[in-house]
């Protein structure tokens, strides 16, 4: 079934030590934005933890001392002047997207996410058309500060509806009202933001198909230009795990999780909307999100942010995951970096097709060994990729093949 592509897991894999200062390989640093740059904040705040969560966030009850909301800013700044220096004489040659995930950044002030921006435009240079997106939760905006957002250069917001059925919406422990989030994009639009997102989870226990149309429906009417729609995954250690195993509630289907999926194709396809990835949509090749697109594309990123993963040269690293340790390696002038790995070309070659075989743009058949085009054969005849783009030498999934995207990239890998 298609799946959520997560930035941020709730385990960090294990790799060699980052240096105290930070410093990459000159190779890398010399490869710096070659496909693209962005950067990606991460802001690890939440108001309340919804039950199927397992992101680095925490509430003001789990977050304890060494960190708070208000000195955030100043040190992810910390950590962006870090950032400065290790890329030092070889700098991107422009920032040209910026994603402010979470958790709930929008429980920030607005001047703080503006800091944030304002920083990363002093340290590398925004280019004159950077896409600059900020994931918020309805609850936690208001015309006024979806205003104030839109004048401090956020020009995209990616709301976290999930659902517009209140059953659905309380066993996801989701806070906000079943009209919330679309009132918030209509905000969000008023505001003069230029893109406009809207998540949705499916296979929720207890939701009905028609739950799931009306959520659709909401969705269209809202007037939004991009929508991502992912099944929901129940992860060890998540209050929803916790109830399954108690036998409170069924775990997902695949194959109701497969109806929603091709209910939403059908939907979102006849409301002028297009997939571009497995599980995103959008009204126009502008509404795609660039940002995603560049982490797709095996392009450059850094990472600012307790836990957050950064890619720069072919150089992979992720911070320590608590905002506490976070803060107390920066105030120390030391990298928050954990660990690191220095992606082999088999490694490279892997996330490249399973990655890429993702976008509506395809893989081109021709980075496949002899293994590996045997097998797109196989799903050209089964009806799981295009047989026109198969023709013109890219291998692009059909609809059955979105929903089995996962079990064509094992077939497609040695």
């Amino acid at each position: 079934m298609p799946g959520t592509l997560v930035a941020m897991p709730g385990a960090l894999p294990e790799g060699e030590a980052v240096p105290r200062d930070g410093s990459l390989p000159a190779a890398a640093r010399r490869a710096v934005g070659a496909r693209g740059f962005g950067v990606y904040v991460h802001v690890p705040f939440c108001a309340s933890r919804c039950g199927y969560c397992d992101f680095n966030t925490y509430t003001a009850a789990e977050l304890g001392g060494g960190a708070s909301r208000e000195a955030y800013a100043d040190t992810v700044l910390a950590e962006l002047a870090l950032a400065g220096r290790v890329l030092g004489d070889t700098p991107p040659p422009r920032v040209d997207t910026v994603f402010v995930g979470g958790g709930t950044p929008t429980l920030l002030p607005a001047d703080d996410l503006a800091r944030i921006l304002d920083g990363i435009d002093r340290t590398w240079g925004l280019a004159a058309d950077v896409e600059v997106t900020t994931e918020a939760n309805p609850e936690s905006v208001t015309p006024e500060s979806l205003k104030a957002l839109r004048a401090a250069g956020y020009t995209r917001i990616s709301l976290g509806m999930q659902s517009a059925a209140p059953g659905v919406l309380a066993i996801l422990d989701r806070q906000h009202s079943a009209g919330r989030a679309t009132a918030a994009a209509l905000e969000a639009r008023d505001a003069g933001f230029d893109h406009v997102n809207l998540d949705l989870i499916y296979g929720t226990p207890g939701e009905s198909a028609e739950d799931f149309a009306a959520s659709l429906d909401r969705v269209v009417a809202a007037g939004v230009d991009h929508v991502s729609a992912y099944a929901l995954i129940v992860e060890d250690g998540t209050r929803l795990a916790a109830r399954m195993r108690r036998g409170e509630l069924p775990y997902p289907s695949d194959d109701v999780a497969a109806d929603r999926y091709l209910a939403a194709e059908a939907a979102l396809d006849a409301a002028g909307f297009a997939w571009y990835e497995v599980s995103n949509w959008a009204r126009s090749e502008a509404a795609r999100c660039r940002h995603n697109l560049l982490y797709w594309t095996g392009a450059d990123w850094w990472g600012l942010g307790p836990g957050a993963h950064s890619h720069v040269g072919g150089v992979r690293w992720w911070n320590v995951k608590h905002p506490s340790t976070y803060a107390e390696r920066l105030a120390a002038g030391e990298s928050p970096g954990l660990a690191r790995e220095l992606l082999t070309p088999a490694e490279a070659h892997m996330e490249d097709v399973m990655l890429r075989l993702r976008l509506a743009t395809g893989l081109p058949l021709d980075v496949l060994d002899a293994a590996g085009r045997a097998a797109a054969d196989r799903a050209l005849a089964e009806g799981l990729l295009a047989a026109d783009r198969y023709a013109a030498g890219r291998a692009v999934l059909t609809l059955r093949g979105r929903l089995l995207a996962d079990a064509v990239v094992r077939d497609l890998l040695p």
